[in-house]
């Protein structure tokens, strides 16, 4: 690796370019197992990434809850056959995903919003745990970096991977200050010309600021960080949305295409750029930044 990075894997927008592309750049790529359907799609874009990587990192992303991920079953069986270097667990218990990563010499994250969450991932035994803060595009939460890497060090010696409107360069050297050994960055990656977010979905991410996201629940039922703009276009009042209505009749694949999600971090993002153009300037900037750093110590 050249740079301390995970790309998250990105619901409707991560796909084998994608991964492949990050990869090879010197970060990891990574993508949603649902992304790929039906499982025979799934199965291509496995054997793709596998035969363009065989050494580098790359990983996937499971939905452990089988109410919330009717293929569990079936992605199970994918990662045993594929063997992914690495597996993101999200929702539910990750401990048989654990094992069967294990078994074949992988590692296994997860992601967490909370430190229960957190207790309970690392007593299943996970390799690292990605601490999802305050302003992290999708299912987000709202604990400060700061104080949630420091309780999570109390009791975890694995590996920390700091989520929540992290952008740049400088934004990767802090998650590293403060403890991390990984960036994970999902919004940054939006605008990548390999991915499959729409024209207007990388227009808006250019156009938008911190101040046009808004936190909710009302689109998939867990809170989660959207942009006001793709609201307002699907005809939604943003007001309605904070008098307690809770989940508005979308369909779930709907609301994720239509309503566009992204992080606090928009606002960094200003053009349209390659995944090998965009790692080349994270790492300039993270160079720069740690340059700075070692100035001022």
């Amino acid at each position: 690796m050249n740079l301390p990075v995970i790309v998250a894997p990105m619901f409707l927008v991560s796909n084998p370019k994608m991964v492949i592309e990050s990869s090879r750049g010197g970060v990891i790529g990574t993508f949603p197992l649902l992304n790929a359907r039906p499982t025979s799609v799934c199965e291509e874009w496995l054997t793709e990434i596998k035969e363009a990587l065989p050494s580098e990192p790359w990983g996937v992303n499971i939905i452990c809850h089988k109410g919330e991920n009717p293929r569990y079953d079936e992605d199970v069986e994918l990662i045993k056959k594929f063997q992914p270097p690495l597996v993101i667990t999200s929702l539910g218990n990750p401990t048989p995903i654990v094992e069967i990563v294990h078994s074949y010499g992988g590692k296994v994250y997860s992601d967490v919003i909370f430190e229960k969450h957190a207790k309970k991932a690392a007593m299943a035994g996970v390799d690292g745990l990605i601490l999802v803060c305050a302003g992290a595009g999708g299912h987000g939460g709202l604990l400060n970096p700061f104080a949630f890497v420091a309780a999570v060090k109390s009791f975890f010696n694995g590996e920390i991977i700091l989520a929540g409107a992290l952008s740049s360069g400088a934004d990767v050297a802090a998650a590293r200050a403060i403890g991390a050994d990984y960036a994970y960055m999902g919004t940054r990656f939006i605008v990548a010309e390999e991915g499959n977010a729409t024209d207007a979905y990388k227009d808006m991410i250019i156009s938008s600021s911190s101040e046009d996201i808004i936190y909710t629940d009302a689109i998939s039922g867990v809170n989660a960080n959207f942009l006001i703009p793709s609201l307002t276009a699907s005809g939604i009042n943003v007001a309605d949305l904070s008098n307690g209505r809770g989940k508005m009749d979308f369909d779930d694949h709907k609301a994720w295409r239509d309503i566009f999600s992204a992080g606090q971090g928009v606002a960094a993002i200003s053009e349209r750029q390659t995944i090998a153009q965009i790692v080349e300037q994270l790492k300039a900037e993270y160079e720069e930044a740690c340059n700075r750093l070692n100035v001022l110590i």
